[in-house]
């Protein structure tokens, strides 16, 4: 489920889109990283939702993975593995997407996903843990923070902004983005089998460098539920979490992608980060060179080592 934007003949990734994973799935290879033979066991959570569920993996500090839309959980897996050693980590997987099931038609799907994400917190009794999110998950985990804030204790945000349809210009509206949502919503539904994936193949080359990424981020894409895809992407269109962002409390780590080969470039990618987050008190933005929407993949080193630092 893709969607492209062009301002002033540049492409700019879409922010709440289908999810890539950088894992090679038998091959034990994600992005560079390579996975143990012997993944660390996974525990059951104490948790039964029909918006999502939750693996478990290692122990120590608490942090929670968040996927984007039509992502799977294996998104996050070669930096949950790692950090397994020295955190407990919790693999979210979002329902509807990427082959899991969905039974809730074409209505909400954010604002419902986010309070499952404070029910987990409760019922999992964690104190206060660290929020990484990507895409659409970024901007769930900003809505987290700031409906619990008594819950999240850091967010880092990963190629996400507070406002997805900003792209389309800094003076629209949740109410203006509304018709090309609903049209948005209704192309996913209404397009065929071949069409669709033919959609994917076009616009993966825009949110991921590596080939083999792309077919990934195709195939989970297609894999996904259409009506939880279309509902997904109408929420974040029309959700804009700005006005909320100057009463935050919570850290915000902020990462940001640029791309002088066929992504953002990097003044553009700063103004509109710069832009859209300036109501975030002491919200720490970093750019990320080199890297198209999918920073984990795009660039595993450099992202791992900015989540370390976030995590200290």
């Amino acid at each position: 489920m893709f969607f492209l934007h062009n301002r002033g003949g540049v492409n700019l990734r879409a922010i709440a889109v289908a999810s890539a994973a950088a894992l090679i799935i038998g091959c034990g290879i994600a992005a560079g990283h390579a996975l143990a033979a012997e993944p660390a066991a996974a525990q059951s959570a104490p948790f039964t939702s029909d918006r999502l569920s939750v693996e478990v993996i290692g122990s120590g500090p608490d942090v929670i993975l968040i996927p984007g839309l039509a992502s799977s959980r294996e998104v996050w897996r070669p930096l949950a593995t790692r950090l397994s050693a020295t955190h407990r980590v919790h693999l979210v997987q979002l329902s509807g997407f990427a082959g899991q099931a969905w039974s809730h038609g074409d209505g909400a799907f954010v604002a419902p996903e986010v309070e499952e994400l404070a029910r987990y917190i409760r019922a999992a009794r964690l104190d206060r843990p660290a929020v990484i999110g990507h895409s659409m998950g970024g901007l769930s985990g900003l809505l987290l923070a700031q409906a619990h804030p008594e819950l999240v204790g850091r967010l880092m945000s990963v190629d996400s902004l507070p406002f997805f349809s900003a792209m389309y210009g800094p003076q629209v509206t949740a109410a203006q983005a509304r018709p090309f949502a609903d049209q948005a919503a209704a192309g996913i539904l209404s397009v065929d089998e071949a069409t669709f994936r033919t959609q994917q193949v076009q616009t993966a080359a825009g949110l991921v460098r590596d080939p083999a990424t792309r077919a990934l981020v195709v195939d989970w894409s297609m894999a996904s539920d259409r009506h939880a895809l279309a509902a997904a992407m109408k929420d974040v269109m029309t959700t804009d979490a700005r006005p909320g962002l100057a009463a935050m409390t919570t850290p915000v780590t902020a990462l940001y992608a640029s791309d002088a080969d066929g992504g953002a470039p990097a003044a553009m990618a700063d103004g509109l980060w710069t832009h859209e987050y300036a109501a975030l008190p002491g919200v720490k933005l970093i750019r990320v060179d080199g890297s198209r929407h999918f920073i984990m993949t795009d660039q595993p080193v450099r992202f791992d080592a900015l989540v370390d630092e976030f995590l200290k």
